[in-house]
């Protein structure tokens, strides 16, 4: 398999899950304060939303990819 169609399966397998799922989220840890041994931090989820069009896009590109010949 050469490096064409590994990156268009890819680009499917994205586009999918783009679709399927719409986003993610992720935990991010910041460190306000430190007083001694005493430590104050603050754990803040964040949600990234992956745009519809992205999905389409990545999934389209993939099949082109897939199918294209050289």
């Amino acid at each position: 398999m050469d490096a064409i169609k590994m990156l268009a399966i890819a680009l499917i397998v994205a586009g999918g899950l783009a679709l399927a799922y719409g986003g993610f989220t992720y935990t991010k840890e910041t460190h306000q304060a430190k007083l001694g041994p005493i430590e104050l931090s603050v754990k803040d989820t964040e949600t990234v939303n992956i745009p519809v069009w992205a999905g389409v896009g990545a999934l389209v590109a993939g099949v082109i990819l897939l199918f294209s010949r050289k």
